[in-house]
């Protein structure tokens, strides 16, 4: 087989997703063969809805060491849904449906039939059910990795948020030297391992143009002397920036990834630049994980209208590999 392949766990059944993907397969050609894993019922339904044709090749997890795999045929490994009409068994049943998509998914890249996985968006309220604070932190735990982080990819210019999916009011408590640190070296790392890029990183601020009234700042007791630490080490890392200054033109050009102290900080200026050019990378994993920047959009589900751009950006990015 001359490229691994490509895992897809589709995610959360009502969404655009499927929409997304057909898009996807239909605008580009991919050399890594594509494996889908997914209800065949709800895929069926989901082509009819969206106009889409093309043959499915049903196969399980043991037939893949034997079967030639391409992108002539949509590559299935059926999971069956089961649907309730009560709405507490329904999100119970779709719950069930997403892990046993996931499990299959990783014992594929747990065998090393291949690396690169990508998993559609999943809704956090209901599937995570407060045990993580998102997919970053729930496949990093499913293969007992504790150094990895969110990077946002654009070849451009990529962010990462130091804490992920935390309310605003918990972000001062978690940012500490370790957690700063290890942020740092693993997009270093990344850059240079996989990007085949050095990484330009600067690192934005956790307090309004990095003052505070109070007597301890985080930007100079704790972001500063990791950055002067770092830059001994031979890493590229300036900082702490004011973040409402680091995303203009200027700096843009000057550095290829912006480190925030939380979410919001980084991604609102960043999306507002690259709307869906973009992807969303676990970085630290065994692996390559990729997913679509944005989630599962119940309210256009439907209506055929959603941007697969994320999606074909996700592909292209694990088809190089």
């Amino acid at each position: 087989m001359k490229s691994r392949p490509i895992v897809i766990v589709a995610g959360e059944p009502r969404s655009v997703f499927l929409e997304i993907f057909f898009k996807s397969i239909k605008k580009k050609k991919f050399k890594s063969p594509i494996i889908l894993i997914c209800c065949k019922k709800l895929l069926i339904r989901e082509m009819k809805i969206n106009n889409f044709k093309k043959k499915i090749k049903e196969f399980e997890i043991k037939d893949l060491k034997k079967i030639k795999l391409n992108n002539n045929f949509i590559n299935l490994i059926n999971v069956r849904l089961l649907i309730n009409s009560k709405k507490e068994n329904h999100n119970k049943l779709i719950n069930i449906y997403i892990n046993q998509c996931l499990k299959i998914g990783f014992k594929i890249i747990q065998k090393k039939f291949t690396n690169k996985f990508v998993n559609g968006p999943i809704n956090k309220s209901t599937f995570l059910s407060k045990k993580y604070l998102g997919m970053t932190e729930l496949i990093s735990k499913r293969f007992n990795q504790k150094n990895t982080g969110m990077l946002i990819y654009n070849n451009k210019l990529s962010v990462s948020p130091i804490t992920t999916h935390l309310p605003i009011k918990l972000v001062s408590k978690k940012i500490n030297k370790k957690i700063v640190k290890k942020n740092i070296e693993i997009i270093h790392s990344f850059f240079k391992n996989i990007i085949k890029k050095k990484a330009r990183i600067a690192v934005a601020g956790l307090n309004p143009h990095c003052e505070s009234i109070l007597s301890f700042n985080e930007d100079k007791m704790i972001i500063e002397p990791i950055i002067k630490k770092l830059n001994k080490k031979g890493i590229d890392v300036e900082g702490p920036y004011p973040a409402d200054t680091l995303f203009l033109k200027k700096n843009r050009q000057k550095y290829n990834v912006i480190i925030g102290a939380y979410h919001d900080q980084v991604l609102g200026p960043f999306k507002t630049l690259f709307e869906y050019d973009a992807i969303n990378i676990t970085i630290g994993l065994p692996f390559l994980r990729v997913s679509p920047d944005h989630g599962p959009n119940l309210k256009m589900y439907g209506k055929k209208k959603s941007n697969a751009l994320s999606l074909i950006k996700c592909l292209e990015f694990l088809d190089k590999q």
